[in-house]
């Protein structure tokens, strides 16, 4: 019986309803936020809530295919199907109806949020040419970050010889925290590769 009990326990990390990072936000960074604000109560503790991926593509307007790749690249990097953008208001300048489809979204929760979250951090992120760190002014002063990519090139997913234009994107990441401090605390325990600041 004793045995049984002893390979349960060796499996439950590999529970497939959860994910790694997920297990690790429990384990190890729920605890240093904890000691870091004194919080006296665990539901205090800020969380990862959803990230958001969008990816604008406003020569669609008079190329339409182009928004079809970006629907197929964004499907791949997130595993998710993505929602079309549409215009809120026409631009003459711009060619653009009020209503035209412009961009993708997509917006991650739970198990697919932390996978995503892992894979950038861990593969996407250090394929960045001339990568020293990302940017930590970018928070919005309610604790939540967005990074603009680029190149799509830089997530594993895409392959580099099928890719018939270099395009960018912005990701979201939303959280429960009620100030930028403790977003940055939060994101930098989960991995996020701040540029190191100068004491």
């Amino acid at each position: 019986m004793a045995k049984i009990k002893d390979e349960n326990k060796e499996a439950a990390p590999l529970n497939p309803s959860v994910a790694r990072l997920q297990t690790f936000f429990k384990e190890k960074v729920t605890p240093n936020l904890v000691e870091r604000f004194q919080y006296n109560n665990i539901m205090k503790v800020p969380r990862l809530q959803k990230i958001s991926i969008n990816i604008g593509v406003g020569a669609a307007a008079a190329e339409p295919k182009l928004l079809e790749i970006a629907l197929q690249e964004l499907a791949q990097i997130t595993g998710q199907k993505p929602q079309i953008r549409k215009s809120k208001k026409a631009i003459s300048n711009f060619k653009l109806r009020e209503g035209q489809p412009i961009g993708c979204r997509v917006t991650l929760r739970r198990k697919a949020m932390y996978e995503f979250f892992d894979r950038f951090v861990s593969l996407a992120v250090p394929r960045i040419r001339d990568f020293r760190g990302l940017n930590d002014t970018s928070f919005d002063g309610r604790g939540n970050y967005t990074v603009g990519v680029k190149e799509q090139i830089i997530f594993p997913e895409i392959d580099i010889d099928k890719v018939p234009r270099i395009s960018g994107m912005d990701i979201s990441f939303v959280t429960s925290a009620s100030t930028d401090e403790e977003a940055y605390v939060l994101l930098s325990e989960l991995g996020m590769p701040f540029k190191k600041k100068n004491n």
